[in-house]
């Protein structure tokens, strides 16, 4: 299963203009890169152009969303590892003790308790979860500090709303990013079953919410 890895603007490691070219853009400039990573693999042989996910974690799981939500048509899964949903409520939960973090990001995304909070609104997913219509899988740690498991508690509520295919798996003993062997096993083999159902040629039958705990750019870039 051929993977595309995307470095759309804002990625680093490619000197200060490229990594500054998304601030106060995001889900828009660097979202369209994601979506010419994709056209750009639809037109290779190897690849059926119907059948093209995104996956990403943390800020690559705010681009599954905003691709699935602000691109409804242009990929036909997504996968989202702990991705940030609300971006007014996740800037505004960043901790006293990331005083220089929280600075940073604010420069770069935008201030939550000034007039940058309507656009911050704008490029959140979870109020937007009505556009929504491919299948989705949310995988989240309920100790996350940085992207709180409510972010993903109410993107699945949202999008389960509008009948989408949505599995959402939920690690109690993990945070942001799962470092425990068994639940990263636990966790790729249950993108893996998802993708099995949604993207491939033959899909099995549909995962049943009893599968996975409700409670609680393979062919894509990331």
């Amino acid at each position: 299963m051929p993977f595309l890895a995307v470095n759309n603007r804002g990625s680093s490691g490619y000197g200060k203009t490229f990594y500054q070219m998304d601030d106060l853009n995001h889900g828009d400039k660097d979202l369209r890169d994601c979506i010419e990573g994709k056209n750009w693999l639809a037109k290779q042989e190897v690849i059926d152009s119907e059948k093209i996910g995104i996956i990403g974690g943390s800020y690559g799981g705010y681009m599954t969303m905003a691709a699935l939500t602000f691109a409804p048509e242009e990929f036909d899964v997504g996968v989202n590892v702990f991705g940030v949903t609300n971006w007014i409520r996740t800037l505004k939960s960043i901790p006293p003790w990331c005083a220089s973090f929280k600075d940073a990001l604010y420069q770069e995304l935008g201030d939550p308790f000034s007039a940058d909070s309507t656009r911050l609104k704008q490029i959140s997913p979870l109020f937007h979860t009505q556009n929504v219509t491919k299948p989705l899988i949310v995988l989240q740690g309920a100790q996350d500090p940085r992207v709180l498991q409510v972010e993903s508690d109410e993107i699945v509520a949202g999008v389960r709303s509008n009948g989408v295919p949505v599995e959402y798996v939920l690690f109690e003993d993990e945070g942001h990013g799962f470092v425990k062997k068994e639940n990263q096993i636990e966790a790729y083999g249950k993108i893996l079953e998802f993708l099995d159902v949604y993207l491939k040629d033959n899909p099995g039958e549909p995962i049943q919410d009893g599968n996975i705990p409700e409670e609680t750019n393979f062919n894509s870039p990331q």
